[in-house]
Formats: C-alpha cells, structure tokens, sequence
C-alpha cells in the first residue's frame, strides 16, 4: 500500500506544462530544425554588447551573485522614478506571482483570478491551499464588473494580466482607474504586465496608480521583448511595506548574476528594444492579412502573440501536424478554449512557414 507523502491538497492541483522545448521535439521527429512559436519568446538574440558581457562575468561564475540586486535595482530606479525599497527582482516575473501569493494572502483569504488567463496564477494559488475565484472573461477580455461583483470581506489578492496571456487583449488606463477607486483598501490588484512593451498609447502608466496610493503591484519581465527568457528575470514595483513582506519569503540569491547583468544593460539597449517592438508590429500585421486570406479568426493582440480561432477545425489535429513538420505552437485545450491555438509572433521566415503549414493543413482537412 502506497504511503501518501506529499501534501493531500497538491494531489488534484494540474501540473503548468510550458511549450515543448526545441530539443525535445529534433529528438522525437529526428529534425535538424525546428520553429517555435509556442513560449511568446523573442526571435532574436541578445544585442552583442550583452553577450560579451555575460562571456567576461563568466569567469566570475564560482561566486554567489549579489541578493539585494543592487545595481539593477538602481537602474529600474532611475527608470522608473521611483526608491530601490519599491523594487522586488525575481527569477522570471512568475516568482513574484508566488511571492505575493506567500506574503500576502491568509490561509483563510480568496484570490480572484480571470478565466481563462495564465494558468499560473490559480495553480499557485491552489499550491498555496488557498480558494480560487473565478471571473468569466467577456469577448476575450476581464470582465472588471463581474470581478467586483465577486469581491467579498475574504478577497485579498485580485490577478489581472494585462495585456493578457493568452488572449491577447488589454484594459486601457480610464478602465483600470475606475476600477481601482472601487476596490476596498484591504484588496491588493496585481497587475502582470509582461507584455507592456507591446501594448497601444493608452495602456495604463501603472506608475501613476502607485504614486496615488493605490494598492497595486506592477510587474514587468525582461523575457519578451528584452529577449532574456533563457535567463529567467523580473521585476515587480509597490508600495515599500508590502516590499518588505515579499523580502521575508524570497530566497536568497533567487536572481543569478548573469541576468542581474544582462537586465542591467538591457535598460540601455533602447534601439534594440524599439526594433524589436517595431518588427513584432509588423509581422502581426502579415499575420492579420494571411489569416484574413484564409478566413481564420483570430483576437486582435497587444502582445507578441494571436489567438487563433479554427473553429469547426481541429486545434489538436493542427499541433501534431505542426509538430511533425518543425513547428511548436500552443494547444489552448487547457485554457478551456475548444480549436483555438497560439502562435507567437517570429521571424518573417518563421510566421510564413506556419502560415504554409496552415494552408497545406486546412486543404487537407477541408478534403476529408
């Protein structure tokens, strides 16, 4: 008889799988190349000057990296306009995420979370032991009445993806005011802005929310845009004593110095983040164009990636004939999204030979 040893309450809590690794998939197929379009990963490299840093701080590797993010903190500072105290780092935006769910939230305490969003946010919640509610997202966006409605004297943390993964959408600035003035002061709202350097003029300048007073955490990840996912970096930014609180449960030396260097530069790689940015536009729009072509919905994005909508065509069929051809893209049957599929926005190559990919695929089921 087998001894239950892990924790009772993890036993029905689903495992996140993230997009399957390009080595994985040369292995399975025997492919000497593959596209990914799956992670919402940049499809370019690090600028040079970066990869020559990381080469020289290399021969440092022996020696623990600096806890407090010293440096980086300063820089954010600077950029931001605001004390290191309002700065936390974390090992990808994603710890943060649990950070905040250890330091803030009571074992007797409700998280409100959208559905279907990143799934990261309930998993931990529920790694946690602590009850989820659930908000119904409306047209493919958060619904911020029906997350009021859901509030109650138990609600302590509010997750708001924005722009939202996987979606695509975003709330603008006056959305997220009036929602904030409508918020007990005991809630928190955590606004996950992973996908910031993407988004239209009137997103929100979530900055000025926490000048205001508001209780509000923003955070921001160098794994888009910055193109350092392999390195795993975040940065959250609130109020000084909720700082403190996330300090208590973060683990020492979370951040390693690699990243700590590389976020540290990056900040000063305006052109390459502005090219970046630029390029990913461009390609969203061949995207739109080569969808409308093919009669393909899709959500309108503010990110680096699209939802696709392939309706009376099988989402599970076109992995797997993706797959078989060098191309990971996202399966959305776990966000409860029946014959959609996410693609991350690549290379010009890249979307064009998925867009191939997708013609070939819809003539051939179109023949069955």
């Amino acid at each position: 008889m087998l001894i239950m040893l892990a924790r009772k309450h993890l036993k029905n809590i689903i495992t996140y799988k993230p997009g399957k690794p390009i080595q994985e998939l040369k292995r399975e197929f025997g492919l000497k190349r593959v596209i990914k379009l799956a992670s919402n990963e940049s499809p370019f490299s690090p600028p040079l000057p970066i990869r020559k840093a990381i080469y020289r701080a290399s021969k440092d590797l022996n020696r623990y990296p600096d806890s407090s993010g010293y440096y980086l903190k300063k820089a954010l500072s600077k950029k931001f306009k605001l004390k290191p105290e309002n700065i936390i780092l974390g090992n990808g935006s994603d710890e943060i995420v649990v950070l905040a769910l250890k330091a803030w939230v009571e074992p007797c305490q409700e998280v409100i979370v959208g559905y279907p969003t990143f799934l990261i946010y309930e998993i931990q919640a529920k790694v946690n032991n602590l009850k989820v509610v659930r908000s119904n997202l409306k047209n493919f966006r958060y619904d911020l009445e029906d997350i009021k409605r859901k509030i109650t004297k138990k609600t302590k943390l509010i997750f708001i993806a924005n722009p939202d993964n996987p979606n695509g959408t975003y709330l603008t600035h006056q959305e997220i005011y009036s929602f904030l003035k409508n918020i007990p002061k005991n809630v928190i709202v955590f606004l996950d802005e992973a996908y910031f350097e993407f988004a239209p003029q009137d997103f929100p300048q979530s900055i000025d929310f926490l000048k205001q007073g508001y209780n509000i955490i923003f955070t921001r990840t160098f794994s888009k845009a910055y193109g350092l996912a392999g390195l795993r970096i975040g940065c959250g930014f609130t109020k000084r004593e909720l700082i403190q609180a996330l300090e208590k449960v973060r683990e020492p030396f979370n951040v390693n110095s690699l990243a700590l260097l590389s976020a540290e530069l990056s900040l000063k790689e305006k052109k390459y983040l502005k090219n970046t940015v630029s390029y990913i536009q461009r390609e969203k729009l061949y995207f739109y164009q080569e969808l409308k072509k093919l009669g393909i919905s899709y959500v309108e994005s503010a990110t680096n990636f699209l939802l696709i909508n392939l309706k009376s065509f099988s989402s599970q069929k076109l992995f797997n004939y993706c797959l078989k051809r060098g191309i990971i893209i996202r399966e959305m049957t776990p966000w409860g999204y029946k014959n959609f599929v996410r693609v991350t926005v690549g290379k010009h190559s890249e979307n064009r030979e998925f867009i191939k990919v997708l013609k070939s695929f819809l003539n051939k089921e179109a023949k069955k």
